[in-house]
């Protein structure tokens, strides 16, 4: 069983720090990444899948630095970035099999391996259709697929869903869960609804740093307190989501229930919610403290 350990890791592009100084250790789970475009996610996961060297810092797989390992750590590997190369012309069979050979999937399990993954990503109907015909939701199973050939003890995906529907996007929640038990599998998202019920773990990236890391109910505590529930008047619940980070809104007759996030109490009469990952994303990415002052506060 695979353990990575990230000390200090830290990459700088020019003028800037795209990944500041991150140390962790990850272990058998589902580990999802959030963030904002731009937190250094990606980043971050090209690095640990050896594509980018750090400017600073070391990563370890199982005590050993991973430029050292070499092959034998990409043979660990299963990697599906945000964009994904591919030969438009060729079917998805044909695909799999290629990259089957360059992943040295042993010959005599190729056949067996490619049906395997064309079956577990819904694709077996379409295997002998051109890529370039697929949507962008089959691009991105077909992309999932690639990255489980050689079953990898250590997965890592950057966007898994992007452009699946919400079906799609259940299936491939349910696939990761299934495949988690022995393996390392890190999702980078920027939706917290992909992550929220099957990670194991929660890593906020913001501005390169992690800055929450810890289980579902761990991080959702760090903003126990700072989500309110309002019922307002139409005219009043359009200033409040003016000043507030308003995570929902919604019609309850001739009023609107409100429900924001706010380090105090944003409006007398407001109740506290117990809070969710959405909470903690739009705490983190909204920037509550600085939406309103006290002056303006009272106003509303």
């Amino acid at each position: 069983m695979p353990e990575l350990k990230l000390d200090r890791i830290t990459k700088q592009f020019k003028n800037k720090i795209a990944v500041d100084n991150v140390s962790l250790n990850l272990h058998e789970g589902v580990y999802g990444f959030l963030g904002a475009n731009g937190a250094g996610k990606t980043t971050l996961l090209r690095m640990i899948c050896g594509v980018l060297k750090p400017t600073f810092g070391e990563i370890r797989c199982n005590g050993i630095e991973i430029g050292r390992l070499d092959g034998d750590y990409r043979y660990l590997l299963g990697y599906l970035p945000q964009d994904f190369g591919y030969y438009p012309d060729f079917t998805a069979k044909r695909y799999l099999e290629y990259l089957a050979a360059c992943k040295a999937v042993p010959k005599d399990l190729v056949k067996e391996k490619v049906q395997e993954m064309l079956r577990l990503t819904d694709l077996t109907g379409s295997q002998k259709n051109k890529i370039k015909t697929f949507s962008g939701g089959m691009l991105r199973r077909l992309g999932i697929a690639q990255a489980l050939l050689n079953d990898p003890e250590i997965l890592i995906m950057d966007e898994p869903t992007s452009g699946l529907d919400p079906k799609e996007r259940i299936r491939f929640r349910n696939m990761i869960s299934s495949l988690s038990k022995g393996r390392i599998i890190l999702l980078s998202t920027h939706i917290v609804s992909d992550v929220e019920f099957i990670a194991d773990e929660i890593l906020i990236m913001k501005q390169g740093r992690i800055i929450e890391h810890g289980t579902v109910a761990e991080v959702t505590n760090s903003v126990n307190g700072k989500v309110w529930e309002y019922l307002a008047e139409p005219a009043k619940a359009l200033q409040m989501n003016e000043a507030f980070p308003v995570s929902n809104l919604k019609n309850e007759g001739e009023k609107v229930r409100l429900r924001l996030v706010s380090d105090s109490c944003p409006i007398e009469g407001a109740s506290m919610a117990s809070p969710g990952l959405e909470d903690v994303y739009l705490y983190h990415f909204e920037e509550v403290s600085e939406h309103v002052d006290h002056v303006e506060r009272r106003t509303l």
